[in-house]
């Protein structure tokens, strides 16, 4: 999952970001509002948690840009010491999805925008996916390979999400380096080497890994037509 936090108060927003960070996502920061908006409508993010009172332009007004001019729909979840329902009210009628009181707890946060990135992705009732001997609950973050349980690193997981989401299309490299790193460039062996891992954790019994190499472009599940 790839998060951006526009929050002004340092020790929150770092909070925020390491937490985050430190579960597998990549994270943006930006720490006021025109920062924000600009990081919003130029990059592809799965969710956005907003401050309210920030320098520049507020939260308010930035969550209506977002939905009426940039016409943005990446999910957004408030995170403010406003608890009033007026400022609730105000907060949803700008186009927000969720909104949480400070002080909070980080895990509620982390599943907050797990709630909207799933929902926004089509996976409220149903987060398994299959591929022939192949089963991921994005839910669980558990795998398993003809019923057997593999473990891999989060960023193997998410590698698998994407690939097992949509067998056959051919995902490039910089597709899925950004969704690792986002804006970072990795070294250079770094996605061939979770790909290796990756790989070989889902190698069946009969030695079949199901990830193919397209030369040149990137990877894919493959095609096991005859097999």
């Amino acid at each position: 999952m790839r998060v951006l936090i526009i929050e002004d108060d340092l020790d929150i927003a770092t909070n925020l970001y390491e937490f985050l960070e430190g579960r597998g996502n990549v994270v943006d920061l930006a720490r006021d509002g025109v920062t924000g908006m600009h990081l919003a409508v130029s990059n592809d993010f799965d969710a956005i948690v907003l401050d309210l009172g920030l320098p520049g332009v507020d939260g308010l007004c930035l969550c209506r840009k977002l939905r009426r001019e940039a016409k943005q729909d990446v999910p957004v979840l408030i995170l403010t010491a406003r608890d009033m329902l007026d400022d609730k009210l105000a907060a949803f009628d700008s186009g927000a999805d969720d909104y949480l009181v400070k002080p909070f707890a980080l895990r509620e946060v982390e599943a907050r925008l797990n709630a909207l990135v799933a929902r926004r992705r089509g996976r409220v009732v149903d987060r398994r996916l299959v591929y022939e001997s192949i089963e991921f609950d994005a839910a669980k973050l558990e795998v398993t390979v003809e019923g057997k349980p593999v473990h891999v690193s989060r960023k193997c997981l998410r590698i698998l999400e994407m690939l097992i989401a949509a067998p056959h299309r051919v995902f490039t490299r910089a597709e899925l380096e950004r969704e690792l790193w986002g804006d970072e460039q990795p070294q250079s062996d770094s996605l061939r080497s979770h790909m290796h891992l990756l790989r070989r954790a889902l190698t069946d019994t009969r030695g079949r890994a199901p990830i193919e190499t397209v030369h040149g472009v990137g990877y894919r599940f493959a095609v096991n037509e005859g097999r």
